[in-house]
């Protein structure tokens, strides 16, 4: 039974031209518990297994590809090296999500990089190509030198200075110099060379202080980005300063100083006066002994730290004069050259030696396997937040699985044990932050919206754990146990979660399911996906509205510009796959063909460029929607998905049984598998051709499944010419069983057909789906459109004689005025994905019966009820629906007798075939 149908029953219903396809399982339906996974049970191929042809898949594939080969990893390992407090090699970071003033300052920063070591380790994989190895081995390199730096004390980054050697602070180490604290005399002289590489106001020269209350700062730009003097014991609001009157300048030497004597203060910029204040009441010496003497480091947390340069700083007991100030004088209490090319203490020549530190704000990692592009810092305000801010914290464990499955794809497709050595260095750093954490505060942090997101991390433990044996207790550190509950009883609790925080969840489930036994973990993944496909599932083959789900059935409703977020759809994908490993149920692969072949191949731009993916975030899906491919400065995690999607197409095409006696044919994609000492070549124009070709060379025994689409009305196989005898029901798999010879050629034929979908909440509001392909009506207008369809509708359901294909534009048509295109072309063309049924007359094959439609109640009209019977198996079958349908609607007092013999008479003499 499928949603309570007889399966005849569905198969009809699945043809209708006005039904939503059925792939789930009804609401509150039981689900039993699967067997054990068999010896039996299927096995995917290697990405080295199977190649890509010719076709759609690799002209999308090969966009990405080249924007892999030329993109300098060098600015992706940039954020890596700056937290490590390393030479970034002058790289500029990526915009967007992926540099410090991106969204939220930056605080996914790692996360692609993550998503492109995914990418290069698939199309190594794929292709061989060294150029892609090498970039691997680029990264792992630095990677393992960042954590390295992580692990010991910071070191002087030294570069050439005003004279001699500086110290650099690179934007994003967190780096400041430590000097030692004394009392510091009344009348007082400040100098330093000073090199800023940013514009951030309020980061400090020198803060030296308790607190915000007691200190004295130097600000390279106050609020108005011009440099400030000031000094307190009350805090801000009594401060007295002094502000210069013109910005320093980025990226050149600034002589900066200030001199107190008595009540005057002196600001001096490159040995000129730049402000004075002579009502100062307060001089260093009342500010008595400070905790902290601080270079490039704020008191106040939320002020930046400095980035740039800094050479000679001086500190005297004196005030200097004005023809002193840019002198090459040594100060008296301290005075710091930078001249240490190595260590991270740098020498007083006071004669003092008050020898000053390089320190990190954050200390240092809590692990040595920690690896990172940000402080751990976002990692320990996890454990105590209790309310969603991605601002203060944005998924840390969320970028730690991104990075992870980066490695762990390195080490499969390369062998580079580097890969092995940081994601097992990792793990073991997670093991020793989660697994001291109570029980209720994992539970509390894995709940909450965005900044508890962890991704498909536990996916990728347990990918590790297939490879080493290890970090299976951490995985299951993970479980969000109210939701595993909740889906393993069938409990539908989706509605108002944020869809992509949790989809991957059920990945690392399934996984944990095979690593363990588990049947939670399998009940909990198998029933979640009913919950989504289809009740939330738009004919795309996305989900969510905003990020969110809405509630059950509500499809229409959650239409916006903002709907179908693109790593929702990656992430399905990947969980379809992994259930039908365990279950052969072809609904699977009738969704997975639906996101693969629309919303995915559609997420990708159809044109090149260096610096971006050309990704889609949200597609939107309202009337005269248009895509937007370079959202958020190209950076988010739908590029990032959308960059591994596009280099591993080919993962699913084909399965195998584990014992190697049966081959899957999934997707009807142009590639070349090789296997048991046998080529399988599938030769297709797919989608444009309707049906496909494959041929063996080699000779071995194995039975061969190919999958019946849910779409497909005929499905039709020969072998060697010769017709097959074979049930081939739609949604089900046909299988040959046969020892295969050299030269062996299978065709398969399935003609598409037309049909329209309806939404569950507003019915009227429906798609079009040709054969497995969503036409979209490329038209910028904002209203739906309004079609009717019926009147040419044939005996199968199929509507395709609404249709005028144009001349070479394969899978393009004119439906009257409104022009019909595929999804999956990557233009920016406004579209509409939907539109509104209207059928005002009662119309068979072309001829007009001159009555109005009518409609009940509930919004079925009276075609509806005719075609809902669809397919018709001879005209005799169909005038025999249309006149008991009629006669039904004369009995509810629905249609008069006059206008029932008029739509009997047009039923019999319409030329329906």
């Amino acid at each position: 039974m499928v949603n309570g149908f007889a399966r005849r029953d569905f198969l009809r219903a699945a043809s209708l031209t006005a039904a939503a396809p059925l792939l789930g399982v009804a609401a509150g339906e039981a689900m039993a518990a699967p067997e054990a996974v068999a010896p039996g049970g299927l096995r995917p191929f290697e990405l080295s297994e199977v190649a890509l042809t010719e076709g759609v898949f690799s002209k999308k594939r090969d966009l990405v590809l080249a924007y892999a080969r030329g993109y300098d990893v060098n600015r992706l390992l940039q954020v890596f090296r700056a937290n490590a407090g390393l030479d970034t090699l002058g790289a500029v970071a990526p915009g967007g999500w992926e540099g410090l003033d991106g969204e939220a300052n930056g605080n996914l920063r790692g996360h692609y990089t993550g998503h492109f070591l995914s990418m290069l380790a698939q199309a190594y994989g794929s292709t061989g190509d060294t150029v892609y190895l090498e970039k691997i081995r680029t990264m792992l390199g630095a990677l393992t030198e960042c954590r390295a730096a992580l692990r010991r004390d910071p070191q002087v980054l030294s570069v050439p200075g005003k004279s001699g050697r500086a110290v650099e602070q690179v934007r994003g180490s967190y780096q400041y110099i430590d000097l030692p604290a004394e009392p510091l005399p009344a009348t007082f002289t400040f100098t330093a060379w000073v090199r800023p590489s940013h514009d951030a106001n309020w980061t400090r020269i020198f803060d030296f202080g308790n607190d915000t209350t007691r200190y004295l700062y130097l600000a390279a730009r106050n609020g108005n980005g011009v440099p400030r003097f000031a000094i307190t014991l009350n805090g801000p609001g009594a401060e007295q300063g002094i502000n210069g009157t013109a910005p320093l300048p980025l990226n050149e030497w600034s002589h900066v100083a200030v001199t107190i004597a008595g009540t005057t203060g002196t600001l001096y910029v490159n040995g000129v006066r730049a402000g004075t204040n002579t009502a100062m009441s307060v001089n260093p010496a009342a500010l008595g002994t400070l905790a902290h003497h601080w270079l490039g480091r704020s008191h106040f947390g939320g002020d930046p730290v400095f980035a740039g340069a800094l050479d000679d700083v001086n500190l005297f007991s004196r005030a200097l004069g004005a023809d002193e100030i840019t002198a090459s004088l040594e100060g008296d209490l301290n005075s710091y050259a930078f001249d240490e090319t190595t260590g991270g203490t740098f020498a007083d020549v006071s004669g003092r030696d008050r020898h000053a530190t390089l320190r990190r704000t954050w200390g240092g990692p809590s692990h040595p396997g920690f690896l990172a592009a940000y402080p751990e810092t976002q990692f320990i305000t996890l454990e105590t937040m209790t309310r969603p801010d991605y601002q203060v914290v944005w998924a840390p464990y969320y970028t730690a699985h991104k990075i992870l499955k980066g490695l762990v794809d390195a080490y499969r497709n390369t062998q580079d044990t580097r890969a092995l050595d940081l994601a097992d260095g990792l793990c073991d750093w997670m093991f020793s932050r989660v697994s001291k954490l109570p029980a209720e505060v994992r539970q509390r942090m894995w709940g909450i919206f965005s900044s508890g997101e962890y991704g498909g991390l536990v996916e990728a433990i347990v990918d590790l754990h297939a490879i080493t044996g290890k970090h299976l207790e951490l995985a299951r550190l993970f479980d969000l146990d109210s939701l595993i509950t909740a889906c393993a009883e069938n409990r539908d609790v989706l509605e108002g979660l944020h869809a992509n925080q949790h989809i991957p969840i059920f990945t690392g489930l399934l996984r944990l399911y095979e690593a363990t036994g588990e049947q939670r973990y399998w009940l909990a993944a198998r029933n979640f996906w009913g919950m989504v496909v289809p009740p939330r599932m738009f004919s795309i083959g996305g989900t969510s509205t905003d990020e969110f789900w809405r509630a059950r059935n509500v499809v229409a409703g959650g239409l916006s510009d903002t709907s179908a977020e693109t790593c929702c759809a990656h992430n399905l994908l990947k969980l379809s796959r992994q259930l039908f490993l365990h279950e052969q149920s072809p609904k699977y692969f009738d969704y997975y063909e639906r996101a693969l072949y629309n919303q995915i191949l559609g997420s990708k731009q159809d044109r090149a460029d260096a610096e971006l993916p050309l990704m889609t975030y949200f597609i939107g899906l309202t009337p005269g929607a248009v895509r937007d491919f370079t959202p958020k400065q190209g950076t988010t995690c739908c590029e990032g998905t959308g960059m591994e999607s596009a280099t591993k197409y080919q993962d699913s095409v084909y399965f195998r049984a584990a014992d190697d006696s049966r081959l899957y044919v999934n997707l009807y994609s142009p590639s070349v598998l090789k296997w048991k000492g046998v080529t399988v070549t599938q030769t297709t124009g797919f989608p444009v051709e309707q049906g496909t070709t494959l041929r063996v060379t080699g000779r071995a025994r194995f039975d061969l499944s190919l999958r019946v689409p849910a779409w497909a009305g005929e499905f039709t196989v020969t072998v060697n010419g010769v017709r097959q005898r074979l049930d081939a029901l739609p949604g089900t798999y046909v299988t040959l069983s046969r020892s295969w010879r050299d030269g062996d050629v299978v065709r398969v034929r399935m003609p598409f057909a037309l049909r329209a979908e309806r939404t569950p909440d507003q019915p009227l509001v429906q798609s079009l789906m040709y054969g497995p392909i969503h036409l979209v009506a490329r038209d910028a207008r904002r209203d739906f459109l309004e079609l009717g369809l019926y009147g040419r509708a044939a005996l199968s359901g199929d509507l395709a004689g609404n249709l005028q294909p144009i001349a070479g534009s394969p899978l393009h048509f004119r439906l009257g005025e409104v022009a019909l295109a595929p999804f999956f072309e990557g233009t920016e063309d406004a579209f509409h994905s939907y539109f509104r049924r209207v059928e005002p007359k009662i119309v068979f094959a072309g001829v007009d019966s001159g009555v109005a439609n009518p409609v009940r109640a509930d919004g079925a009209t009276f075609l509806d009820e005719v075609w809902v019977a669809a397919p018709f198996s001879s005209r005799s079958v169909f005038l025999d629906r249309v006149t008991a349908v009629a006669r039904r609607w004369v009995g509810d007092g629905l249609m008069s007798v006059a206008d029932h013999d008029r739509v009997i008479r047009t039923a019999r003499n319409a030329p329906i075939r």
